[in-house]
């Protein structure tokens, strides 16, 4: 559990040079788009290993794909178990986004590499506040963040690595149009890299670490995950999108539901749904804990494909249509080969919302009235958003955009104390959009269109209400919804749903206004009905690109200085955390127990700190500042010095724990279930090691957020008992003691640690 100790991960990189300088040499140098994959490769590992450790059994798409990148299967003597045995796989790219690719990068620099191993790009847009409007905000941006910027863009040249500057669009809708293809692997620094699961993809999220992995040829390992298998029947009803499936399924799954499985999807329904659509379903599995999620090729994928000048990747994937699905014994009997199924009729759904707080509390449209009024939510919507990486495709916004429509001839705008928001996914989804006349639908209702970023998605929304704390609703497109995620404000019931329900939300200015059934008036005080959304799965006239200073920085120079100021707030040369010294821990206190939901905003916020994400240092004061003390009764980044004659001797967790940090004491964090849920943001483990935190040890982990700790050498450690151990440390655990008995000797294939706890 120990081996990825910074130090080893090290030694592992300086091979990794040697086996790249050994191999193709590296990356062919940066890409504006992807390049046809080798599929003659692909089948051939997959034939190899279908003959040797897997006995020719069938296979579903997931492990087609997860067998085809195997990095040696001649070394493997049997079939992988799954959730057991550890896979050792070969991505054939890698994305990341500014705030996670500082990490990545500063630890990039350490591998002495001259190029990156495979494919891998550079997409500016987390660090983009949305205040002012599109281009007034990608300036400020500049201004606040250019040291980063520029830290990038020349860790992106000297690597070969592909630059997008800010301003070209969201992470993951620039990967679905440029490179995203069917039937390969990619890593992406961000938890919603599954959305080219659209594009048969198998897009994993992962840590800076497991990229750097990647980046410098060394094989990337992944606990091999269990198959869960989405059967979808039917067709969509008119007011129905995609959005609402991935709704509803978290709703009966759970944020936890997903973990260890990769959620594949399959069934006639599949057929009705666009690329796109398939694409926002698969960024959505995040939110269940799920690794990845994918949908076998479609004909709506070649059309994506070609409509984004990937012809040639479209008639490639075609011709290796075998490969791209699951086997035919798999589609006719799938409870035999999928470890779970569950049953989706895509004509019985509803639209709905998920929320507040939580991604996975989903209320049909149809009882959302009476659940308003039953919790006693605030009704009146104060903001509707649409847009983000979940639902900024040209088909979401020309339906939404319909709907505008049809109030604008009513002479209908949005509703009073009402902000209407929009975040184009792209440079070249805004550009189509302006060109059809979407943009200035949304704008004749109200709307304020905003950069191609993630902006509130993601907390960067400089949202001037007069009462930050004030309790108030909005209702978005995006994906996720914890409390005080989008605005800072823990007051704010944030809602999930689709840019159809965001639309009518936003005219008429109440969440519990339900368009199939009621009305809204018109200029004259006539009511209407809004008629069913209708738009284009693609432009009838194609995309066109947009301004060409958002096309992407291909330039490679391998003489390019990295610059890095000693006097920077905002960037730090890394150094390597000591190596484990091979003993059992000891005389290790119990820094908290945390209560409840903790996710990765919690432990590593983003918001406001976003600036700091490539200064440990720095970004470590905001450690858990959002975590509930159990033993405090629920109170927030408060806990209690044990440690006599240390200051603070009551204070914030960071402080406490700079405290025991200074003082050569060790830590541990106890959490309860879920631990990590979240965004992939590996700072949320880097940031507890830089401390002193040895172990975390709770009811259950999220599976990326469990990774990024192996990875920076803090042991995650389960309950065996997680309904009755947690409960040990929710009085005064502050004056307990903790030694290991187990940690020495630690055999993965039956992981046991003794916690010894004394007072």
């Amino acid at each position: 559990m120990l081996r990825h100790q910074q130090r080893q991960v090290l030694r592992r990189l300086a091979r990794g040079v040697a086996s790249a300088a050994g191999g193709s040499g590296g990356a062919s140098g940066p890409q504006a788009r992807a390049s046809v994959p080798d599929y003659a490769l692909f089948t051939q590992r997959l034939a190899k290993a279908r003959s040797t450790i897997l006995e020719n059994r069938p296979l579903t798409l997931a492990q087609k794909i997860l067998y085809a990148h195997l990095h040696d299967v001649s070394g493997m003597t049997s079939a992988p178990v799954a959730g057991e045995s550890y896979l050792k796989l070969a991505p054939d790219r890698v994305a990341m986004q500014d705030a996670s690719a500082q990490m990545a990068i500063l630890q990039f620099m350490l591998s002495g590499m001259r190029q990156t191993a495979v494919p891998t790009s550079i997409h500016c847009d987390h660090l983009v506040e949305a205040h002012e409007g599109a281009d007034r905000d990608v300036a400020r941006s500049w201004q606040t963040s250019r040291e980063i910027y520029e830290f990038l863009q020349a860790a992106a040249q000297k690597y070969g690595i592909a630059f997008w500057r800010p301003g070209s669009g969201i992470i993951h809708q620039l990967v679905l149009e440029n490179y995203a293809a069917p039937g390969t692997l990619m890593l992406g620094t961000d938890s919603h890299t599954p959305n080219a699961g659209g594009l048969a993809m198998l897009a994993i999220g992962v840590g800076g670490a497991d990229a750097v992995d990647a980046m410098a040829a060394i094989p990337w390992e992944l606990k091999a995950p269990r198959v869960l298998g989405v059967h979808l029947r039917g067709a969509l009803q008119p007011w129905c999108s995609p959005k609402d499936v991935v709704l509803a399924l978290a709703g009966k799954l759970s944020v936890r539901g997903g973990t260890g499985y990769i959620i594949e999807y399959f069934g006639d329904g599949i057929e009705s749904l666009s690329c796109t659509g398939m694409a926002t379903i698969c960024n959505m599995g995040a939110e269940v804990g799920a690794t990845t999620s994918v949908f076998p090729y479609t004909q709506s994928m070649a059309r994506y494909l070609e409509a984004t000048s990937r012809a040639a990747i479209a008639a490639a994937a075609g011709a290796n249509a075998d490969y791209l699905g699951a086997d035919a014994q798999v589609a006719s009997d799938p409870a035999r080969f999928y470890d779970e199924v569950v049953e989706v009729d895509l004509g019985a759904l509803e639209p709905g919302y998920n929320g507040p707080f939580t991604p996975d509390l989903h209320t049909p449209r149809s009882r959302m009235a009476e659940t308003v009024a039953a919790e006693g939510w605030t009704d009146q919507v104060s903001a509707a958003l649409i847009g983000s990486c979940t639902n900024s495709s040209y088909q979401d916004l020309s339906r939404a955009a319909s709907l505008a429509r049809q109030a604008s001839e009513r002479g209908v705008r949005v509703a009073e104390g009402t902000e209407f928001l929009v975040s184009p996914g792209s440079e070249q989804i805004r550009a189509t959009m302006e060109r059809d006349g979407i943009q200035q639908a949304f704008e004749a209702i109200g709307a304020k269109v905003l950069a191609n970023a993630c902006g509130p998605c993601i907390g960067q929304w400089n949202r001037d209400t007069g009462a930050p704390r004030a309790p108030n609703t909005i209702v978005s497109s995006f994906n996720r919804n914890f409390r005080a995620r989008n605005d800072g404000n823990p007051n704010t019931l944030n809602f999930l749903g689709s840019p159809e329900m965001v639309l009518a939300a936003a005219l008429s200015g109440r969440l519990s206004f339900n368009p199939l059934t009621d009305t809204l008036t018109d200029a004259q005080g006539r009511p209407f009905q809004l008629q069913p959304p209708e738009g284009r799965e693609l432009p009838a006239s194609g995309y066109t690109p947009g301004r060409d200073e958002y096309r992407p920085l291909l330039d490679h120079e391998p003489t390019q200085s990295i610059p890095i100021s000693p006097s920077s707030t905002r960037l730090q040369t890394l150094q390597a955390f000591a190596p484990w010294d091979g003993r059992e821990f000891d005389n290790t206190r119990v820094l908290v127990t945390v209560q409840g939901k903790c996710t990765t905003d919690h432990i590593s916020a983003a918001g406001k700190w976003l600036k700091y994400k490539g200064h440990l240092e720095n970004l470590a004061r905001n450690t858990l500042i959002g975590a509930a003390n159990a033993a405090l009764d629920g109170k927030v980044n408060e806990v209690v010095n044990a440690v006599g004659g240390l200051e603070p001797a009551r204070g914030s967790i960071p402080d406490v724990a700079t405290a025991y940090k200074s003082a050569g004491v060790p830590w541990v964090v106890i959490a309860d279930y879920n631990y990590g849920e979240g965004s992939a943001r590996e700072h949320a483990a880097m940031q507890p090691r830089f401390l002193g935190c040895n172990m975390v040890v709770a009811r259950s982990f999220a599976r990326i957020h469990e990774t990024n700790l192996k990875k920076q050498g803090v042991l995650p450690l389960v309950f065996a008992r997680p309904d009755e151990d947690y409960f040990i440390f929710t009085k005064n655990p502050h004056e307990l003691v903790i030694r290991t008995q187990g940690v020495v000797g630690l055999d993965e294939r039956e992981p046991a640690v003794r916690l010894l706890v004394d007072r």
